[in-house]
């Protein structure tokens, strides 16, 4: 599994110009929001959860995001497939959540559970980890603020997401208690440009700071 880890990220790493931009999100409407499903839904959410739904709908709206590089050519990805890096005893597992754009929060909550277990037991199957079209990596449960990760070869872009921070902001020109969470994209020059990314990441900002959106 090392070897394999080494020989993907580094032919990633060399071969494709990485740059990284970062937001910070505020999650208070998240959290209340997550509450509030978490109240009377029988399949919990987790706050990655929602991330991988917000981040679905966001793809859907960048669609160069959600492409990949070619030897060749630029191919444009019509379905999204969002890949979830899960650690494991020997390393790292990366399934898929397939046409994550058109599931509901608690069959990404329940196919995430799933895969999961499964990763750790290893009982996945090639078809569980191959065809990706974008990653998120998220390391906030291990009190990780902020990171970059290395684009999956041969997507154009990789989240990374760091943990929620309660923090004093300003609000209404006054100072309050607020939950603060900063995320990453890791993107491949040769597809996306510092413009690009930033629009996505807006566009993923508002989404998890008002996620009733994320729920139409």
């Amino acid at each position: 599994m090392r070897k394999s880890i080494s020989k993907r990220l580094s032919e990633s790493k060399f071969s494709s110009p990485h740059f990284y931009v970062t937001i910070e999100i505020n999650m208070d409407n998240c959290i209340e929001g997550r509450k509030k499903i978490n109240e009377t839904s029988e399949v919990k959410i987790s706050f990655n959860d929602i991330i991988i739904k917000a981040t679905a709908a966001a793809l859907r709206k960048h669609p160069m995001i959600n492409s990949s590089y070619l030897e060749d050519k630029i191919r444009t990805n019509h379905h999204i497939h969002i890949g979830v890096a899960i650690a494991v005893k020997d390393g790292l597992l990366v399934p898929i959540i397939k046409f994550a754009d058109n599931k509901s929060l608690s069959h990404i909550s329940l196919e995430v559970k799933n895969l999961a277990n499964r990763a750790k037991n290893k009982n996945l199957q090639p078809s569980d980890w191959e065809g990706n079209t974008f990653t998120i990596s998220n390391l906030g449960m291990f009190g990780i603020d902020e990171f970059t990760a290395i684009i999956n070869p041969n997507d154009s872009c990789i989240l990374a997401v760091g943990g929620i921070k309660n923090k004093p902001i300003i609000k209404n020109g006054e100072i309050m208690p607020g939950n603060l969470m900063k995320v990453t994209l890791s993107c491949d020059h040769r597809i996306v440009d510092g413009a690009m990314g930033s629009a996505f990441l807006q566009t993923l900002k508002e989404l998890i700071e008002d996620p009733i959106k994320i729920l139409v």
